[in-house]
């Protein structure tokens, strides 16, 4: 039974890495599994993919599409185009999606369309907001998905509500939280972290990259500020995505608390989240990783596909009002901010289950 493990953009590569392990892990005990690695090549640079690769131990893929960049529907064609090919030449029993990126959406439709049977990880989950890309992914791959392999009981109820039978869904837990957890050991400062005089717990890390916060530059600018001056004069570390770098050179200047730093690779950018007094973010996995570590959070947007991050964690929604930034920030320093927990099943062994459901399924 061959697997095909479909990975293309940087949030992908810490939720296969678990399923990798356990894969392998299952293999050396005399398992029938067998999988090949897809890497579309929707992030093709090495700040965004190949960091990880050799940080978390995953093998160089066995097959690499190199869709390389371009619109959003450029990169869907080219992806279905290419593993289409594939399968066409060495099909899969099964393919095996991460997430809800291009990639993601792109195979599980190539695959279906020639009778592969598509699992999906991270199903269920929804933000409501038709506007997000990734939420059209998740809409469309789950509407063709087989299997659906869960991160918490909204997503179950997600799925119940659009017909998607109970047997079929799969509360496995949340494998990105496999990665962080077997690796909170591993973390790496980072080179730049003495040289800019950080302390732990004396600075705020931030990251943006959704259009709807940096591609305008008055909104961006005004963003910026109103996280300067809620951060009362302590440094804001600011890892600078591909598409706010853009946004940012326009601009021509920042506000002199924040220091721009390049992409992270994984054990870095997560020893910074670790140390800091609080993350400020518009990114939805980052939500995930404070709330099991235990450090307040302060998500820019309007909606959240991972509400248990707030109900359960560490998380506040703010929306994206700059003005709502600074009583947050308030209620932070003058230590009111909510302790949090750990949502169910969020406990290091999601990529063992996925991989038990797999030899279920697939023998079955």
């Amino acid at each position: 039974m061959l697997i095909d493990i479909i990975a293309g953009a940087r949030p992908n590569f810490m939720k296969i890495a678990p399923i990798i392990h356990a894969l392998q892990a299952r293999q050396e005990q005399g398992g029938s599994l067998r999988f090949r690695l897809v890497h579309t090549g929707q992030h093709y640079d090495a700040r965004m993919s190949g960091d990880f690769f050799t940080q978390l131990g995953i093998p160089e893929p066995d097959v690499n599409l190199e869709v390389g960049s371009g619109t959003q529907a450029e990169q869907t064609g080219a992806i279905m185009s290419r593993y289409e090919k594939l399968l066409l030449e060495a099909p899969g029993s099964l393919c095996l999606v991460v997430g809800d990126v291009t990639s993601t959406m792109a195979c599980a439709i190539a695959a279906q369309k020639l009778c592969i049977p598509v699992a999906h990880v991270e199903a269920g989950i929804r933000s409501g907001d038709w506007s997000m890309p990734e939420e059209i992914n998740r809409m469309v791959t789950d509407s063709i998905s087989n299997w659906f392999f869960t991160t918490s009981e909204v997503a179950n109820n997600n799925l119940r509500a659009a017909g998607v039978m109970e047997k079929r869904i799969c509360f496995v837990g949340n494998t990105m939280i496999d990665t962080l957890l077997a690796n909170l050991p591993r973390l790496q400062k980072p080179e730049f972290f003495d040289s800019l005089g950080l302390q732990a717990g004396g600075y705020v890390v931030t990251t943006l990259h959704r259009p709807a916060n940096v591609d305008k530059g008055d909104g961006f600018a005004r963003l910026l500020t109103a996280i300067a001056e809620s951060a009362r004069g302590l440094p804001v570390v600011f890892p600078v995505h591909p598409r706010t770098a853009k946004t940012l050179r326009e601009l021509g200047e920042v506000p002199a608390n924040f220091q721009l730093v390049e992409p992270q690779p994984y054990l870095e950018f997560n020893y910074l989240v670790k140390n800091a007094l609080a993350v400020i973010t518009d990114s939805g996995g980052i939500t995930e990783e404070t709330t099991v570590m235990g450090i307040p959070c302060l998500t820019l947007r309007d909606n959240t596909e991972r509400p248990e991050t707030i109900t359960l964690g560490t998380n506040e929604l703010i929306g994206t009002d700059p003005a709502a930034i600074r009583p947050a920030m308030d209620s932070l320093f003058d230590g009111q901010w909510k302790q949090g927990s750990i949502p169910p099943l969020w406990d290091g062994k999601t990529g063992e289950r996925i991989v038990a459901h797999l030899e279920r399924l697939l023998s079955a």
